[in-house]
């Protein structure tokens, strides 16, 4: 009868409509966590760099402070103590990367350290001393330090200021001509690639991943200590 097809067209109308409802719902839900992930990727690759820089800076007024109050009431030379996890032991400056280039070095390479600034090995040599200080930063977010270290080339000066001196490396090997796997621990050894010989000088390391996201694979550079400043 034409009442029971008037109901069987509400019906579907009805279920169309609920249909439609439910599929507005589900694209409502995918555009929020779209959107979403947007926002955390553009944090990680532009908020952390950020807040990152701006740290790098605070930090550097506050370590030079914190020099200028300790040699004013402490003579001693305190670059070969060892530093606490986390704690500043220096700041890096890479001339060929601009004037405006200088980034706090601080002890450890956990990831809640390398977010600071760039971390040193704490196995390795501290600066200046025989044997080899080696660092690693990252490439991108939270700051990306060492965003330019692969187009570094042999000559070019890694400078690191601690309390008591300013040290100025030169890059042998430049970052950019070898990438190992993050497990090749020998690129931090006292002596890179001869664990049979004692170190006689000064050396630096310098990693970071070679790719823009995270991989087991590292860019390596090194090179050796040219020039000591004491202050």
């Amino acid at each position: 009868s034409s009442s029971t097809r008037e109901s069987g067209t509400d019906t579907k109308a009805v279920e169309s409509t609920r249909r439609a409802s439910r599929l507005t719902m589900v694209g409502v839900v995918l555009l929020v966590l779209g959107m979403c992930c947007l926002g955390w990727v553009a944090y990680q690759y532009v908020g952390t760099n950020l807040v990152a820089q701006h740290a790098y800076r605070t930090e550097a007024r506050a370590l030079r402070a914190v020099w200028l109050e300790q040699r004013k009431g402490d003579p001693l030379d305190t670059s070969q103590l060892s530093p606490r996890p986390g704690e500043p032991i220096g700041l890096l400056r890479i001339p060929v990367l601009g004037a405006g280039y200088e980034v706090p070095i601080l002890s450890g390479t956990g990831s809640d350290v390398v977010a600071k600034g760039v971390g040193h090995y704490v196995s390795t040599a501290l600066p200046g001393q025989i044997g080899n200080f080696s660092l690693t930063g990252f490439r991108v977010t939270h700051g990306q330090p060492f965003a330019r270290l692969l187009g570094l080339a042999a000559g070019d000066e890694i400078i690191l200021e601690t309390r008591d001196a300013i040290y100025t490396y030169v890059l042998d090997e430049p970052p950019g001509q070898l990438t190992v796997k993050s497990t090749d621990t020998w690129v931090i050894a006292p002596v890179p690639g001869k664990p049979e010989l004692k170190p006689d000088q000064p050396l630096i390391t310098l990693t970071t991943c070679p790719d823009l996201f995270h991989s087991a694979k590292r860019s390596v550079g090194f090179g050796h200590l040219i020039r000591t400043e004491r202050k």
